[in-house]
């Protein structure tokens, strides 16, 4: 039996095992998926072990104090500066599948990453979605609470001196232009703040399509109001099970459908009803 795993702390309730016992069985993998939580203080220690594994994925707090283990990274780690997915062997090699399961997401769904693009928010996955628009050379508007615009200009001044690209950055309450598709990149509408928007109502049916990193609940009020709107959408969820796949493809050399990945999300949609 091949075995995987998760690193982070805390790590909770995780969907990831159901995500992959799901993607495993759909490439007719004989694998198993663990948890393992590592504390920050403990990745040294308990870094050894995870060699023996075929292949694992990493989430906060260790998506950068993982790479110094590695023996190199792929380009979109090496952008990022944040791993999530390692595949082990001769080599240790580090990968970022988040862009994919967001490039990917977005295709299942028909939104153009193209245009006018809104990021709300600056950091953490956020930023990840700052350099794929504009790798994607979409005009990009950073939208940040007043206590973040410090970081949005941190964010706008790492892609211009990566990338050579402009970002504006503005701040929440004064957007008001029309966006080709909005982008929530913050937690704002998550579970249980279920009844709070990032946005105005007005603002988000301006634009043409709306992606929501979150995922739980199924539907924010970015995503009902885009629906009532009849605009193009997806939330988190899709991107979530889209990079797990691109981890298996990466691990185990497969190679997945929209329809496989369909039903790897209503099989973890029933488990977040739980």
């Amino acid at each position: 039996m091949k075995s995987f795993g998760l690193i982070g702390y805390p790590l909770g309730h995780s969907l990831s095992p159901v995500i992959h016992r799901e993607l495993f069985k759909i490439c007719g993998i004989n694998g198993e998926y663990k948890l393992f939580e590592i504390a920050p203080d403990n990745i040294n220690r308990e870094f050894s072990k995870l060699t023996a594994l075929c292949g694992f994925n990493v989430t906060i707090p260790h998506k950068i104090n993982v790479i110094p283990f590695l023996d190199e990274l792929d380009e979109r780690a090496a952008l990022f500066g944040a791993v999530n997915t390692v595949k082990t062997g001769n080599k240790l090699k580090g990968y970022n599948t988040d862009c994919h399961g967001f490039l990917r997401a977005i295709q299942m769904a028909d939104i153009d990453l193209s245009g006018n693009v809104l990021l709300c928010g600056s950091g953490g996955v956020a930023r990840m979605f700052a350099f794929e628009a504009v790798l994607a050379d979409c005009n990009l508007t950073i939208a940040v609470r007043d206590e973040d615009i410090p970081a949005a200009e941190i964010l706008a001044e790492e892609i211009k001196s990566r990338l050579n690209k402009e970002a504006e950055v503005l701040n929440l309450k004064d957007v008001k232009e029309s966006y080709n598709l909005i982008i929530n990149g913050t937690p704002v509408g998550m579970h249980p703040n279920i009844n709070a928007c990032v946005l105005p109502k007005e603002i988000i049916q301006k634009a043409n399509a709306v992606f929501d990193a979150i995922y739980n609940p199924e539907e924010t009020l970015l995503i009902k109001y885009a629906k009532e709107a009849g605009l193009k959408y997806s939330n988190g969820l899709s991107m979530l099970v889209w990079q797990a796949a691109v981890a298996e493809e990466i691990w185990n050399d497969v190679k997945f459908t929209e329809n496989d990945i369909q039903k790897v999300i209503e099989t973890t949609k029933k488990e977040l009803e739980k």
